[in-house]
């Protein structure tokens, strides 16, 4: 059995620190981990790195297989001195990923306890569920619109090390009918999995963008519409907004201030893929400013009015 020089398998010297170790045991990892490698033999190069970080990464049992390589001799068969026997728990964390075995050379140094341990543990994960917000344009919720989502997943190695994020895009179909707060779940698109399990799910959760005109009411829209006292008194025509377009509303004559009128299928669509309906709500507007002919005018008008809108206090 040849001597596993474990640090020239990262790349070290004997005796670089502990950043030093976990930096180039990322960076090997990540070069050659199953998921994302290209290069031949890429599965066994990483159990070989992963092997080699488990031993260097304890000040402990470094110093037990700095030791050992005292004991081995370059080109000769290597065999544990007589009567040695690892001075820990052995107690290795289960981050060798994507194989089941240590090495021979590992389980004659440290009797097989990390393989024991590793069998009672489970070496696949499945991946992290995700949420994020996603904020949606009234506009945008009518059931034909897709929204280009960008984000990124953090991933880790098998020992729980970070690793480079993964960067998705995503064009997502919105379904008719989401209301805000609703969460959209998309399967498989969340964490990577480790050891060949799935991949968590992405759930977005919808967030309504509040529109400088209208209000949200369930599946309806609430839109105020000021009116002059003329507009009010007289009623007549006037053009409101919708979210497809504008549109010609007949004032009643005699409207009210928070009177509402319906108009039928200007609201979101709902789950079914019928639209709800949008009531405009009256607001009687007195002009900001009056000439005195203009103040004159509405002089005329309360004196030939005779009209006291407190009459019910009195009652």
């Amino acid at each position: 059995m040849d001597f596993k020089d474990y640090y020239k398998t990262l790349g070290l010297e004997p005796g670089a620190d502990d950043k030093a170790v976990k930096t180039a045991y990322r960076k090997l990892a990540r070069k050659y981990h199953p998921d994302v490698s290209k290069e031949k033999d890429a599965e066994d190069k990483f159990k070989e790195v992963a092997e080699a970080y488990e031993v260097l990464k304890s000040a402990e049992k470094r110093a037990e297989y700095d030791e050992l390589s005292k004991h081995a001799e370059q080109g000769q068969p290597f065999q544990p001195p007589p009567g040695w026997q690892a001075q820990g728990n052995s107690g290795f964390a289960d981050g060798m990923g994507g194989g089941s075995e240590y090495s021979d050379f590992f389980e004659s140094l440290f009797g097989g306890a990390g393989r024991s341990q590793r069998r009672g543990r489970n070496s696949s994960q499945r991946g992290q569920d995700v949420e994020m917000e996603l904020p949606l344009l009234l506009e945008e919720n009518q059931g034909a619109e897709r929204k280009k989502v960008a984000f990124q997943l953090a991933q880790y190695g098998p020992d729980g090390q970070p690793l480079p994020a993964i960067s998705k895009t995503l064009n997502v179909k919105i379904p008719p009918g989401v209301s805000d707060g609703e969460r959209i779940r998309l399967k498989g698109q969340g964490g990577p999995g480790l050891g060949g399990a799935a991949n968590g799910d992405l759930y977005l959760i919808i967030r309504l963008v509040p529109h400088p005109l209208f209000d949200v009411e369930a599946h309806n829209l609430i839109l105020t519409v000021p009116l002059a006292p003329w507009e009010a008194a007289l009623g007549g025509q006037v053009t409101v907004p919708t979210l497809n377009g504008k549109i010609s509303l007949r004032i009643p004559a005699n409207t009210q201030s928070g009177q509402r009128l319906r108009i039928k299928g200007k609201g979101l669509l709902n789950k079914s893929g019928e639209p709800g309906d949008l009531y405009a709500l009256f607001k009687i507007v007195i002009p900001p400013q009056a000439d005195e002919a203009v103040r004159a005018l509405w002089a005329q008008l309360a004196e030939q009015a005779a009209f006291n809108p407190r009459t019910q206090w009195s009652q």
